[in-house]
């Protein structure tokens, strides 16, 4: 089989990189296309290991151009519906090499990830808060209607993906359980029944952070690495990269989306023209989701904020950590009290300090107000991973230590030389 010419059964675009170069028309082993593994250029030295985890190495020299071109004519698609001979009949001129993307909502459609909903207010808001909830692991971000959630895959997206567009108004769409053992089956299927050894990309719309606008990006691969990994690699001045790995499949999901688009039904695009794994499914796109241990934004501002507040009210003391028995100074009482981050900065300098806390004798404001800055202080230590601990004035020498006239020791604030979690 080959591929048609432009203006043929297939549209599209096809974009050098490189002094004008056109598109690929031909099958994956044209000009500079997919699967060059020959040596790297200007003696910078490659890194190959495309087995390992969701990342390929880089083992060659990028391709010079590529091409991406839609694929018309698979029509709607139903729940039981073969999609894997959809595209086959759609594209009859798919070859060895190619990288299928196709948009998440027809393998939903196929695999009947839909429900039903009511066509009237409030009753359809009301079912579709109820399948948001269903589809959620976590809130991220709440502002008004729109919520950000982390799905059960672990993508992080508005309203967990739910889409009601493309589809019956009486339908939500959902996105496929598994999106990569989704594109492993397509990719299996073509290759058994059709005898096309194709790389497949699903993709879904998703929002960015810091940026306006929409993209599509994988949310599930089979014969493609997730990203290519260039740390280790010498750049052209010979620094060595550090951190570099490119998400190549969110990059063709890019790509393919602007031929695919969203309101004229063409779910499926093909990439040719660009390196594939020579064997094996590889590790998805579940490759490129973020764990919550590396997110330094797993909250929004707001979200944040609140949740600080609430670990404020509830500090708890560290007897794990050591409270050397230094000499106890006087938390002194300003009127009006310091705003409690001038206060945290006050005593932040202090770690491993013992501070005594006192009001007047007698004066019960001044002993609440005692406490409410000890509590102010306590959190801003805490915001700052700096642990504490609140010492009965009975589990302290207080021998030698000064209080003003008229007043009496209340408690001891300990700051410890250790750490804990920022809020």
């Amino acid at each position: 089989m080959t591929a048609p010419q432009h203006g043929g059964a297939a549209s599209g675009v096809s974009g050098g990189v490189s002094g004008g170069v056109a598109g690929m028309s031909g099958g994956p082993e044209a000009g500079g296309g997919g699967g060059v593994n020959g040596a790297t250029n200007g003696g910078r030295r490659g890194v190959s290991d495309p087995g390992a985890g969701g990342g390929g190495g880089v083992s060659a020299a990028l391709p010079v151009g590529f091409e991406v071109r839609a694929v018309t004519g698979i029509g709607e698609v139903r729940p039981g519906d073969d999609l894997a001979a959809l595209i086959a009949t759609a594209a009859p001129w798919l070859v060895d090499g190619d990288i299928l993307v196709v948009t998440s909502k027809v393998v939903s459609k196929a695999e009947g990830q839909l429900v039903d909903v009511p066509l009237d207010e409030p009753a359809r808001e009301a079912a579709r808060e109820a399948v948001l909830r269903a589809e959620t692991s976590r809130v991220v971000a709440r502002r008004g209607a729109t919520q950000i959630v982390q799905t059960h895959h672990g993508f992080v997206l508005a309203s967990a993906g739910i889409d009601a567009s493309n589809v019956e108004p009486t339908r939500l769409v959902l996105l496929p359980k598994d999106p990569d053992a989704s594109a492993r089956w397509l990719r299996d299927e073509l290759l058994e029944r059709f005898g096309l050894r194709v790389a497949v990309v699903v993709t879904d719309t998703m929002g960015r952070p810091w940026r306006m606008g929409l993209t599509d990006v994988a949310i599930g691969a089979a014969g493609i690495d997730a990203m290519t990994d260039y740390r280790g690699v010498l750049d052209p001045y010979g620094n060595e990269l550090q951190l570099t790995q490119m998400a190549v499949i969110d990059e063709l999901a890019g790509a393919a989306d602007l031929v695919k688009g969203k309101t004229g039904q063409v779910p499926v695009a093909v990439v040719r023209g660009l390196p594939v794994r020579p064997d094996g499914h590889g590790g998805g796109a579940a490759a490129l989701i973020r764990g919550a241990d590396a997110d330094l934004f797993s909250l929004g501002t707001a979200e944040a904020v609140a949740k600080g507040l609430r670990a404020a009210a509830d500090i708890r003391d560290a007897p794990a950590i050591p409270f050397p028995q230094l000499p106890t100074h006087v938390l002194p009482l300003a009127s009006p009290a310091p705003a409690a981050s001038a206060s945290a900065a006050a005593v932040a300098s202090g770690a491993g300090r013992l501070l005594l806390v006192w009001a007047p004798e007698g004066d019960l404001r001044r002993a609440l107000e005692a406490g409410m800055e000890v509590q102010r202080i306590r959190a801003g230590l805490a915001a700052d991973g700096v642990a504490s601990s609140w010492l009965e004035v009975d589990q302290v020498d207080l021998s030698g230590v000064e209080v003003p006239e008229g007043g009496v020791p209340l408690g001891v604030l300990a700051i410890g030389r250790g750490s804990l979690p920022s809020l």
